[in-house]
C-alpha cells in the first residue's frame, strides 16, 4: 500500500525508516524556512543516500558512507563539479538536521 506525504514522498509497507525520515527532514527544512525547491532537492538526495547505504539511517552512517555517497556520484554517475560540490553541502546540512533531531 502506498502513501503520499506533505513532501510529495511516497512511502511503501516495510519501508519504515526512510519515510519517517523524510518526513522529519522535511519538517525540519520548512521550519527554517528553506524554499520549496531546496527542500525538494535535499529530500531527494538524502533518499538517494539512504538507498545507496542499503536503507540504514544517516544517522547510523558517519564519514566513510558520506565519502562512499560522494565518490559514487564523481565515479559511477559521472556528476559535473558543481553538482558534486552542491550534493557535498547538501550532505553537511543534511547531517546538521539528522543530527539534531531526537529520537
Amino acid at each position: 500500500m502506498e502513501t503520499r506525504t506533505q513532501s510529495g514522498v511516497t512511502s511503501r509497507e516495510g519501508q519504515h525508516n526512510s519515510p519517517k525520515l523524510l518526513e522529519s527532514m522535511f519538517h525540519a527544512l520548512y521550519v527554517r524556512h528553506y524554499s520549496n525547491r531546496t527542500t525538494d532537492t535535499y529530500c531527494a538526495w538524502t533518499r538517494r543516500f539512504v538507498r545507496l547505504h542499503n536503507l540504514r539511517h544517516p544517522k547510523e552512517m558517519g564519514e566513510a558512507e558520506s565519502n562512499a555517497f560522494l565518490t559514487h556520484l564523481a565515479v559511477a554517475k559521472k556528476v559535473s563539479l558543481s553538482t558534486y560540490y552542491h550534493d557535498l553541502y547538501a550532505c553537511f546540512e543534511s547531517r546538521s538536521i539528522w543530527c539534531t533531531q531526537p529520537g
